[in-house]
């Protein structure tokens, strides 16, 4: 690929907008060095493919020899930021934060060189913020700019209340972009009116506006709903290999080009040959996630654990075999509650959980491999026997979640 292309693709893949565009153009054109914001609230502890969108889009830059900036947002956490909520976010304490964050580096690590990445807190800025600088940045920003944003928008008519606080959300964002003195910020086409507040707050200080490069929101698994951890329709960076693998192949026969073009850096040209292919019915939609499903967790870990977890769905879900080295729990030998039993083996969070995984059907007893496998009634209160216990069977739950019991 050459340089033409390579800024073609830079800017065109799983891009939907960018302010300003033909500025942008020129200054990648230029050769200058360019300082690229990425921030990101540590209001959870993974990040998932729907973040990747973001990273893999910083990785093409880095690439280009552009310094990436990973701002993790300790600060901004706490306000939470109101971009498509409906309800203000409940408020984070400093633990929480903190442990949120603990292992975001080795998550991007994933994909970008940490090593050539300037990582930044924004907590270096505003804990030292006094009340009179706070006073001179918001008095950039008028009330009404504020209120005129989307969300708060729909919220208004809706009759809900909009904090002081999350109004101050977009300006701390914007004010970031100063602190750093970022030549670009990349988000979520969500983030829109955060990003562009960037613009604004930078030109108040009289530094050069940046540029705005929006990416596309990647649904999730239902291939409806953007994918976050909220709607538990996410494929985690961090996710086993043979779990991961298992979770690209149910996602819908729809969304196997957008998670090529997304997800991967398989080229477009071949993205566009598979798309059609599965268009005209001359490729299995199941062959097409295969190819993508390797593509993917080869990408978070190395070919060679991609081919084995390939190998394992097959065992599974093709030959109908049980996984290798499934999780042994050793139990004590007696008569167990369905649903202790299921929170001992980590297969429910609780018992609450358990409870409606029973009643929903999705709890199997395994013997003899999977040929005889047996539906736990939809009882909670079924009691596994002594006996059974005893001759050791494996539990299973869902489609990929196996736990051995022996006592």
């Amino acid at each position: 690929m050459n340089k033409k292309e390579q800024f073609s693709e830079l800017l065109t893949r799983g891009v939907t907008e960018i302010i300003v565009q033909e500025h942008l153009g020129k200054l990648l054109a230029s050769g200058k060095k360019l300082r690229i914001k990425f921030g990101i609230d540590p209001t959870g502890n993974l990040l998932h493919l729907g973040h990747a969108v973001a990273l893999l889009k910083l990785r093409d830059f880095q690439k280009l020899g552009h310094t990436i900036i990973f701002l993790i947002g300790d600060h901004t956490a706490e306000i939470g930021d109101p971009s498509g909520r409906s309800k203000e976010r409940v408020p984070l304490s400093k633990d929480q934060i903190k442990a949120n964050m603990v292992s975001y580096q080795e998550q991007a690590g994933r994909i970008l060189d940490m090593t050539k990445v300037e990582v930044r807190h924004n907590s270096q800025w505003y804990d030292h913020l006094t009340i009179m600088e706070f006073a001179e940045l918001t008095s950039y920003v008028t009330v009404t700019q504020v209120l005129q944003r989307a969300d708060f928008k729909k919220r208004l008519s809706a009759g809900e209340d909009i904090s002081v606080r999350e109004a101050f959300y977009p300006i701390l964002q914007g004010y970031d972009s100063v602190k750093l003195q970022a030549d670009i910020e990349l988000g979520g086409s969500d983030q829109k009116f955060n990003l562009l507040m960037g613009r604004q707050i930078q030109k108040r200080y009289r530094q050069p506006e940046q540029d705005v490069v929006m990416v596309d929101l990647l649904e999730g698994l239902d291939g409806v709903e953007k994918m976050s951890k909220s709607s538990n329709n996410y494929i985690a960076l961090t996710e086993n290999p043979d779990a991961m693998y298992g979770k690209i192949m149910s996602i819908p026969d729809t969304m196997v080009g957008r998670y090529f073009k997304l997800a991967t850096r398989v080229p477009m040209n071949t993205v566009l040959e598979i798309e059609t292919a599965i268009k005209n019915s001359t490729m299995n939609p199941r062959d097409a996630k295969m190819h993508l499903a390797r593509e993917i967790v080869a990408l978070y870990y190395d070919a060679k654990t991609s081919e084995h977890a390939e190998r394992e769905f097959i065992a599974l879900f093709q030959k109908k075999e049980i996984p290798e080295d499934i999780p042994i729990l050793r139990v004590e030998k007696k008569g167990w509650n369905i649903v202790n039993l299921l929170v001992e083996s980590k297969l429910a969070a609780s018992k609450g959980e358990a409870r409606r995984l029973i009643e929903q059907g999705g709890v199997v007893i395994v013997s003899e491999g999977i040929e005889h496998e047996e539906k736990i009634q939809n009882d909670p209160k079924n009691i596994i026997k002594s006996t059974d216990i005893e001759r050791g069977f494996i539990l299973k739950r869902g489609k990929r979640h196996f736990v051995k019991i022996i006592a």
